[in-house]
């Protein structure tokens, strides 16, 4: 376990050093942030200074080095645009993108689970096929449409649920949460739905497969034929099983929903971490980015490690110490 547990740090350590070389070599390839963050109409001396504060004016392999130097002190550099650590932007974006990609999750497991039950307990039915349909279209409709199309149904035109912002918000663990408000919960309706919109249909789709492939063995038909109610055969005989490949499927799909959240974030304003990095990208403030994508891969090789261990324990046969 240790040794498994090491190995999974180490490739971590080499992803997010890959990842910032990229995202260094790539900034310097796109554009120049001097010209996005000074005006023309600055003199070349108040130039200068400026490029030398920000370190801009020496080589790129000299910004690297500085940069890795700092990010072994826990020091990603501040922010070209609001001159502050660039780490602590991030983290005090996190808490909305949090929230959002957690309710939408809920939401998909809350509405693809049941469905994609009865979608696969009974396979013939009517009411399974436009399941299976829904399904299909979930896949189809594009994001920022959908967000487009709720914005005007349930904002414009009925006048039910806000369409942009965050809407008040309640210190909690020191951050700040809208769902703990009815007008937050109000405001994250709709981006929330939007976004989950894609991981029902994944979760549909993926539990009735499950339940197909589960239902024939040999284990669920010794249930029945043992007595047991067809409730206790399919909660504790089917569903356990299915949700193997499920629980991998979810915990990379939540890194996914927070890593890609910027356009959701985008229609509908949400202040998260995915709006700051599209704004960042916008100014190129390499800082930013970079603190923002190191923060994603820790998410990442979290959930990673989260999803595992949940094998570990959905499926004794699962060794930890055999995974890479």
């Amino acid at each position: 376990m240790t040794g498994w547990l090491l190995r999974r740090i180490a490739q971590a350590a080499v992803v997010v050093f890959l990842m910032t070389l990229i995202v260094f070599v790539g900034l310097h390839a796109i554009g120049n942030p001097v010209d996005i963050l000074i005006g023309q109409d600055v003199d070349q001396v108040d130039r200068a200074r400026i490029i030398a504060e920000l370190g801009l004016d020496k080589p790129l392999w000299q910004q690297y080095l500085g940069f890795l130097n700092g990010a072994l002190h826990g020091n990603l550099g501040n922010s070209f645009v609001y001159n502050i650590p660039a780490i602590e932007l991030v983290i005090q974006r996190l808490p909305a993108t949090l929230e959002l990609a957690f309710s939408a999750l809920f939401l998909a497991v809350l509405i693809g689970l049941p469905l994609g039950l009865v979608a696969g307990l009974y396979p013939d039915s009517r009411f399974s096929k436009m399941i299976m349909a829904g399904s299909i279209v979930g896949f189809s409709l594009p994001t920022f449409w959908v967000a487009l199309m709720l914005i005007m149904t349930f904002s414009v035109s009925l006048g039910w649920l806000p369409a942009s912002g965050r809407g008040q918000t309640v210190e909690f663990l020191g951050f700040q949460w809208s769902w703990l408000t009815t007008d937050g919960l109000r405001h994250l309706i709709l981006p929330a739905l939007n976004l989950s919109l894609f991981k029902i249909s994944l979760v549909i789709r993926l539990t009735r497969a499950g339940v197909r492939d589960v239902i024939p063995l040999d284990f669920v038909k010794f249930a029945r034929a043992k007595g047991l109610s067809p409730f206790r055969v399919v909660c504790v005989h089917v569903f356990r099983n299915t949700m193997i490949p499920l629980v991998t499927v979810l915990g990379l799909e939540l890194g996914s929903t927070i890593a890609f959240a910027v356009i959701t974030e985008s229609i509908f304003s949400w202040p998260g971490a995915g709006k700051l990095i599209l704004d960042s990208l916008n100014a190129l403030d390499r800082p930013v980015i970079v603190a923002y994508l190191i923060v994603v891969v820790c998410l990442f090789v979290t959930l990673n490690l989260i999803v595992d261990i949940l094998y570990k324990v959905l499926d004794p046969r699962v060794r930890l110490e055999g995974s890479a």
